[in-house]
């Protein structure tokens, strides 16, 4: 039987009190292993890192692993050195993150996705059967790569990973980036031993378990820098981005007004994989269109971007509020993104707009008056630099090497 580390652990706590105990049954072993020299091997740290179907699952996750290999805390040191770190992300088949998951050197391995979905459609008979799937095959990898720790920040792809995970003892770290919990998440969150929320209104929907952490970016400050080759520097500069898979109707709503603000403005768009309006032989000045671009990329015109318009995906959201950047956000609508939305809102963060109710001709109001109103433009700016809590990929690591540790 593989010898469980430490019975008596002690729990992390916040100031709300016990938030979480690692070992739930004393009775019941770990599917971790361990040696005098380290956890899962001589000195090495296996973490299973899941979540995907968009960009927006991802992107914190990688921020926080990229924040455990260059931090030593809570790496105990050993005869043969400072443990290592090694990851495994499981996602879907067809999902943007295994792109973005491999080119930072972690391996990846598709997993069966089923959703529940809340209304009807011919895919809930078939789903079901991808779920069971799914799940007997988290219990054959997690029995395979033996992790100390798994951590998601939602998507339905990991729901199986988690309930096969919380059988097997591996401790939990769930992430909550939006305001409004997502099914999966409260699917998952029973079954967690901590769960990280980007907003402190959030806590009150996991109770104890719940750790006010912020939303973790991937990028530092020092790594930022860009140079427009394409555009001179004598008109303002738009970013429109419709989120990680792009948005169709902030695709037209940008090509039905095109005509007006390329002449006031140049504009970069990156609408999404398939669904690009026009290329770029149409030979429309003061507007590039891309498919995709590299998150890198998307950060470096971020930067020196005068305003920035997109969806209300948390993620980009919180680069938007630690570069401190002019938005303009149109949620999609009837879903958690106007809940986002109304955060910002609320707190004179960034202008929203209703898709419902948005013309092109409001859209080029909205932009036009905007680049007019340098201290409007400054006001945002402020605001959206303080809406969010800073720290998050820092206090996730910290997190995440205490349950490890079994602290």
């Amino acid at each position: 039987m593989i010898s469980q580390r430490n019975k008596n652990v002690n729990p992390i706590r916040n100031s709300s009190g016990i938030i979480s105990n690692p070992v739930r049954n004393k009775f019941l072993s770990p599917v971790r292993s361990e040696t005098s020299n380290g956890i899962n091997g001589a000195n090495g740290v296996k973490i299973l890192l899941t979540g995907g179907g968009t960009g927006g699952s991802v992107s914190p996750l990688l921020a926080v692993a990229s924040g455990l290999r260059m931090s030593d805390f809570g790496c105990r040191t050993s005869d043969v050195g400072l443990w290592t770190y090694e990851f495994l992300w499981v996602g879907t088949k067809f999902g943007p993150e295994r792109e973005m998951v491999e080119k930072t050197g972690i391996k990846f391995i598709a997993m069966p996705a089923g959703k529940l979905r809340r209304y009807f459609s011919l895919k809930n008979f078939l789903d079901p059967f991808k779920i069971i799937a799914g799940f007997f095959k988290s219990l054959f990898v997690i029995l395979r790569f033996k992790p100390d720790l798994i951590m998601t920040a939602g998507a339905f792809v990991s729901v199986p990973i988690v309930w096969a995970a919380w059988i097997l003892r591996v401790p939990i770290l769930v992430h909550q980036q939006d305001v409004r919990p997502g099914l999966a998440n409260k699917l998952m969150a029973p079954f967690a031993n901590v769960i990280t929320v980007t907003f402190e209104e959030s806590l009150k929907n996991y109770g104890k378990k719940a750790v006010w952490t912020g939303n973790p970016v991937g990028f530092r400050m020092s790594d930022v820098g860009f140079r427009m080759s394409d555009f001179g520097k004598e008109l303002p500069l738009i970013l429109v981005v419709g989120g990680g898979t792009g948005a169709m109707e902030i695709n037209k709503l940008v090509w039905e007004s095109l005509e007006e603000l390329t002449k006031f403005c140049q504009i970069i768009h990156v609408s999404g994989k398939g669904k690009g309006i026009r290329n770029q032989e149409s030979g429309i000045r003061n507007y590039v269109s891309y498919d995709f671009l590299e998150h890198e990329k998307v950060i470096e015109i971020m930067k020196i971007a005068d305003v920035v318009v997109s969806r209300a995906g948390l993620g980009f959201l919180t680069e938007i509020s630690y570069l401190g950047k002019a938005a303009i956000i149109i949620p999609i609508p009837d879903t958690h993104q106007e809940d986002n939305a109304r955060i910002f809102s609320k707190n004179e963060a960034a202008m929203v707009l209703d898709q419902k109710k948005l013309t092109a001709r409001d859209f080029i109001n909205k932009i036009r008056g905007l680049l007019k109103d340098e201290t409007l433009r400054h006001k945002l700016s402020s605001n959206v630099a303080g809406v969010m809590k800073k720290g998050a990929s820092e206090a996730m690591v910290v997190i995440a090497m205490k349950l490890i540790n079994n602290e």
